[in-house]
């Protein structure tokens, strides 16, 4: 693995880094005091709208998609540096570049499965950064983490396909943009294997029997800037056959297809958040005093600082390796490693935003600073994608099974 950026990589970095200079940063307060005045808190900022246009004007748009024909067509070892810089403004920047999540997963999955009708209708306006969408997989009444375990009915009906379920932290749903959900259930509930007896269907938002029911709150937060985390019922809510994406019985693979890329994002965008809770520790340190001496010059704030700056480079390098090996063996081929890295990142990027709380004293809980948002979508990461204990199991399993 060769660890320098290619000149692509630097010359997007280059404009990506000012880009967050110039705009972005200076977006952040503009945005909370530009939602305070709208007319609902789910409609997204002028100042969200003028980001993208000048982020679409520089080409620092759809950077996550490697498909040359829908995306930017780079690497995930060329994307991940730039993921990074665009997670030091999680709320702002993923969005300004048309790169947040739900959309950028519901986006690859379209540009894999979909035939060419469901991408004309959904997957063109995506990339346009027109409409927003949403994917509904977790349901309140099971332990979604077992994706085996959906209850959502997806019943034939002729022509038609009927759905019938519950589904929650359904991301990006309380958008009035988000026009279209990938909806995950069963098909085919008592089918024999049961990683075939799910499937995916396009379900638009105005589909008679769909109803947004409310808003789910994460530690307080609604994070308005993603179309926030929504309970979702599917009564008996019709869609036509060609809804379906790729076949029946495919739900799962294309779930599996889904979430690996999504976890590296994640991941990338985690490592952005730590390196900005470790600039605002920094200057905390150098511009507080307290006990006649500057917060820089006690040992405990030391120790804190270097231990975060180690850990931000060893996830560094395992993000970087995980997409390196993505690229060159395939996600199947990265298992252990995507695997690892859903694992460690969270964790320790958590522990680095908690230091960096604590340093700012009750500033560090409040909004005037962004690290009690940052520290509640970090702390989700440990859930969402599947949970830190799924993954350690898998992991211990594949290793274990060397030695059998």
């Amino acid at each position: 693995m060769d660890f320098a950026f290619d000149a692509r990589t630097e010359e997007l970095r280059a404009k990506l880094l000012a880009f967050m200079d110039e705009y972005v940063y200076p977006a952040e307060q503009v945005a909370h005091e530009q939602r305070a005045r709208l007319a609902s808190p789910w409609d997204t900022p002028q100042v969200v709208e003028d980001l993208k246009a000048e982020a679409r004007r520089q080409g620092l748009w759809n950077l996550f998609l490697p498909d040359a024909e829908h995306g930017a067509g780079l690497t995930n070892l060329q994307y991940a540096p730039l993921a990074e810089i665009t997670g030091r403004s999680p709320q702002l920047a993923p969005t300004a570049t048309n790169c947040a999540a739900p959309d950028t997963g519901n986006m690859e999955v379209l540009a894999q499965f979909a035939d060419e009708a469901q991408k004309k209708q959904w997957l063109q306006p995506l990339l346009a950064g027109e409409i927003r969408s949403a994917f509904a997989m977790t349901e309140p009444e099971v332990a979604s983490s077992d994706a085996t375990n959906i209850t959502t009915h997806i019943e034939r009906d002729g022509d038609e396909y009927v759905i019938t379920g519950r589904k929650w932290y359904i991301s990006g749903a309380m958008n009035p943009d988000c026009q279209i959900f990938i909806v995950m259930g069963k098909t085919d509930p008592g089918g024999e294997d049961i990683r075939r007896q799910q499937s995916m269907v396009l379900v638009p938002r105005d589909t008679p029997g769909v109803t947004v029911d409310r808003a789910m709150q994460v530690f307080g937060y609604e994070d308005h800037y993603h179309g926030g985390h929504a309970e979702v019922t599917f009564d008996h809510a019709r869609v036509p056959v060609a809804n379906l994406i790729g076949e029946e019985g495919g739900g799962f693979a294309i779930a599996q297809a889904r979430l690996g890329p999504g976890r590296i994002h994640h991941c990338m965008r985690l490592i952005g958040m730590a390196e900005r809770a470790i600039e605002l520790m920094c200057r905390r340190a150098v511009d507080r005093t307290a006990f006649g001496k500057a917060l820089a010059q006690q040992g405990v704030v030391h120790n804190w600082i270097a231990d975060a700056r180690v850990t931000v480079e060893q996830l560094r390098l395992l993000v970087l390796k995980t997409a390196w090996l993505m690229d060159t063996v395939g996600n199947r081929g990265a298992h252990t490693e995507i695997q690892a890295i859903k694992i460690a990142t969270p964790r320790a990027v958590v522990d680095i935003i908690d230091r960096a709380i604590q340093l700012h004293g009750a500033g560090g809980v409040s909004q005037d600073f962004p690290l009690a948002e940052l520290y509640a979508g970090a702390r989700t990461l440990m859930i969402a994608d599947g949970p830190d204990e799924v993954h350690q199991r898998s992991l211990a399993r594949r290793e274990i099974k060397k030695y059998l």
